[in-house]
């Protein structure tokens, strides 16, 4: 199991604290720090079974910079989404747990953790 996080998110230390409290195994990855390719935020779509818009924070200062709220939400523009998340990693919402089985949860709450501690 990983956990894609940014230390300074609240909803990132409480997962990272209930994962702990439940003695998970689990890597911490600071996506900030290591950007994950397009490769992967692709693989992890795939886990999530979301589209990239899906997973953009759209309130960021770098989504208003490039505007994304009015790109279009389709199939055609998935790599343009995709790319700008890897370019702009704080676009990505976090925590996303990759849980053993192959899914993945966006973990914003204690609910969703759980969920990804069940999927082991």
């Amino acid at each position: 199991m990983e956990i894609w996080i940014n230390p300074a998110c609240s909803k990132c230390r409480s997962a990272v604290q209930l994962l702990d409290a439940e003695g998970a195994d689990y890597t911490v990855r600071r996506y900030l720090e290591d950007v994950p390719s397009e490769d992967e935020i692709r693989q992890v779509l795939d886990r999530l079974g979301l589209e990239p818009w899906d997973i953009t924070r759209t309130q960021e200062a770098a989504a208003r910079e490039l505007g994304v709220k009015e790109w279009a939400r389709d199939e055609g523009t998935r790599d343009r989404w995709i790319r700008a998340l890897a370019e702009h990693p704080k676009l990505i919402q976090r925590p996303i747990i990759t849980a053993d089985d192959g899914t993945a949860v966006v973990a914003r709450t204690d609910e969703a953790v759980q969920d990804a501690l069940s999927r082991t």
